[in-house]
């Protein structure tokens, strides 16, 4: 069943990009067991942690129809349970882009949104964010996040109560994303919670659709010429927002419950008791005390996590 493809994609520009190879089991193997269920009798499946010990043989064709199924059926795995998925457009009804209908899931709520940014950060793992790039979906389960408290919390951009156009989305209503730039070429990509000023960052997703789309993404601006693994594609709040096109231009202020671009659905929950809470990552530069507040929340043993930043 193994099939192994190799495509190169446009990045814009002279630059060409990296190419990245994904087989089934090489998709398979990089699965969280938070989020997946081990295919019966498949040897190619590891423990988490562990490389992968047996390499697929090439394959001569490259069936793009196969891909698609093989990411329809990794997303099916990772986030809807017994949920059937609903198939929704802009209008309500069936989104027909390129000849294909794109099936999507039931949006997060308003009510979801509103809640606590602690609350909400830990209620945000195993969501999943979908954005749609040229008639392409792209989605991810988020396995990691931030809480930010606003006013008293001095690793906030709107710490005492500061209130500027680059964070006026952080006081705007639950559900709006503030995505900002850092560095001056790499973005973060937040979402606002209850209270003036709050938000949770989220820092890592776990791929599910839309791969090659994430590659080219990720291509645009690394350094590296080693082939991206699965895992590394999302593991960091810049990686992701290039994996998914997302850009102070194109993503910020957006009500992700309106969206027809940018949106969360309903994922699979995360006990709590896989629930990790840590100190933040990157701010030590503000003080012992925030620096080491327990806000921080991720899937215990999860490889799609942070690994390190700025994107390279």
């Amino acid at each position: 069943m193994s099939k192994r493809f190799r495509r190169k994609l446009s990045g814009g520009g002279d630059k060409l990009p990296r190419t990245c190879d994904f087989s089934n089991t090489a998709l398979d193997s990089t699965l969280s067991p938070y989020f997946s269920k081990q295919i019966s009798g498949s040897s190619d499946i590891v423990n988490e942690g562990n490389e992968k010990v047996e390499e697929s043989t090439r394959g001569t064709k490259e069936d793009m129809n196969t891909i698609e199924l093989e990411e329809t059926s990794i997303r099916s795995r990772c986030v809807r349970g017994n949920k059937v998925p609903q198939e929704l457009s802009a209008s309500g009804g069936d989104s027909q882009i390129a000849g294909k209908t794109i099936i999507n899931g039931p949006r997060l709520s308003q009510d979801f949104y509103d809640q606590d940014s602690i609350t909400l950060a830990k209620a945000l793992l195993g969501q999943v964010v979908v954005r749609l790039v040229d008639g392409v979906r792209i989605s991810g389960c988020i396995v990691e996040t931030e809480s930010y408290l606003g006013g008293p919390d001095v690793a906030s951009h709107s710490h005492n109560g500061k209130r500027t156009a680059r964070t006026e989305p952080m006081y705007m209503k639950p559900g709006t994303s503030y995505v900002y730039s850092i560095y001056g070429m790499y973005h973060c990509f937040n979402i606002s919670s209850k209270g003036d000023g709050s938000c949770v960052l989220i820092r890592s997703l776990e791929p599910l659709e839309g791969f090659q789309k994430m590659v080219a993404g990720r291509n645009q601006r690394r350094k590296s010429s080693s082939p991206l693994k699965t895992h590394e594609l999302c593991n960091g709040p810049s990686k992701l927002c290039q994996a998914l096109y997302l850009t102070k231009d194109s993503c910020n202020k957006l009500d992700l419950t309106e969206s027809d671009t940018f949106w969360l659905e309903v994922g699979k929950s995360v006990p709590e008791n896989l629930v990790v809470i840590s100190k933040r990552i990157g701010i030590e530069s503000y003080g012992e005390e925030w620096a080491n507040k327990p806000l921080r929340f991720y899937v215990f043993n999860n490889k799609y996590m942070t690994s390190s930043e700025p994107s390279t």
